[in-house]
């Protein structure tokens, strides 16, 4: 039980790292030009110097609530570790952590809007730049909806022994 439970605290210590990163990095979609590696984040547009994200009027609600949901993902998140171990060590033996994993698929679902409306919304558009493509924090992004899932499972279902 002690191994399962350290082991789905570093899966979500994990998921907390890389929801900053995807957040903070501005590498969501990446694209080539003749001045070279072109890449657009959530905030910033970087060539070889960063600048503001050019947004057109139609498009700004879109990015703003991609933003914001980011950012409630990660305080969900952060709410749910910080949870999780007040619980682990004031619950009784054998309860759930019900508190902990509905955060958690909170978490999930901040997650899932955000990502669902940057792919529906900005996927292939990189401004002066041909081959566009996604970064890695769009990647990273996904790979946290997964663990957030799982582990937002995980603790729905976990009986402290």
């Amino acid at each position: 039980m002690l191994v399962l439970l350290a082991g789905i605290f570093v899966v979500h210590i994990a998921t907390v790292i890389m929801l900053f990163v995807s957040t903070i990095a501005n590498v969501w979609m990446v694209g080539s030009s003749n001045t070279g590696t072109i890449s657009r984040g959530l905030w910033l547009l970087c060539n070889k110097t960063c600048t503001q994200l050019p947004v057109s009027s139609q498009d700004e609600a879109s990015l703003k609530a991609v933003q914001a949901f980011m950012i409630l993902s990660i305080i969900f998140s952060v709410v749910a570790l910080v949870l999780f171990i007040i619980q682990l060590f004031t619950l009784e033996k054998g309860k759930r952590f019900y508190m902990t994993g509905a955060i958690m698929l909170v978490c999930w679902m901040c997650i899932l809007i955000a990502v669902s409306i940057y792919t529906a919304r900005f996927t292939g558009t990189v401004v002066y730049s041909t081959n566009p493509h996604h970064g890695y924090c769009f990647i990273l992004a996904w790979i946290c909806f997964c663990f957030s899932f799982i582990t937002g499972i995980l603790y729905l279902v976990l009986r402290k022994k």
